[in-house]
């Protein structure tokens, strides 16, 4: 695997790792949990890192860009559900803009682009690496490349966490006000 390959798989890991954040600190600093789709589109930029992150652990292979594909279609399906709900005249918009544009109307851009740039280090990469012996492979996953790892690693657990702590065990509500274990906890 090229370094341009090696830097363009860790920079989509870090990437959908800052992309989980900016969701994440924009919901605690508006005050506004995430809706049921939106954790979907969570959900799937995800999955896209991982697929990022197999990448760079295990070398590239045709399956591991397939799996961020997967989950950038999915994202797309779900933000641009989401988006169209919106666009109506009178439809009321979900959360405050940022940036001038909703969290779901970014999403859909941002899965967009995902599938561009996998189109772009898919031409790029060549054929598939045969190289997989776990020796060469972890020699490789050091450095930022596994600091990327660790950072998606880590804003998918507080993403979980936190999805649990809204909407507990059960379905979440359409239009979350409340935190499920606000609910359960003694006052």
């Amino acid at each position: 695997m090229g370094p341009l390959i090696r830097l363009g798989n860790a920079a989509g890991a870090a990437g959908v790792a800052m992309i989980l954040m900016v969701a994440f600190g924009l919901q605690f600093g508006l005050k506004e949990p995430p809706c049921p789709l939106c954790n979907l589109q969570r959900a799937a930029f995800v999955l896209c890192g991982f697929g990022f992150v197999l990448n760079l652990r295990f070398g590239i292979q045709p399956l591991h860009y397939g799996l961020v594909l997967l989950g950038a279609l999915f994202g797309v399906a779900t933000s641009g559900y989401q988006t169209l709900l919106h666009v109506a005249p009178g439809a009321a918009a979900y959360g405050a803009p940022f940036l001038g544009l909703h969290l779901y109307t970014w999403s859909l851009i941002l899965f967009l682009a995902v599938i561009a740039a996998v189109a772009v280090l898919m031409i790029l990469s060549g054929p598939p690496e045969h190289d997989r012996s776990d020796h060469q492979a972890a020699l490789r996953f050091r450095g930022a490349y596994r600091l990327a790892a660790y950072l998606l690693i880590a804003a998918t657990l507080a993403n979980a966490a936190n999805s649990f702590l809204l909407c507990g065990p059960v379905e979440c509500p359409d239009n979350p006000t409340s935190y499920w274990i606000s609910k359960h906890l003694p006052s």
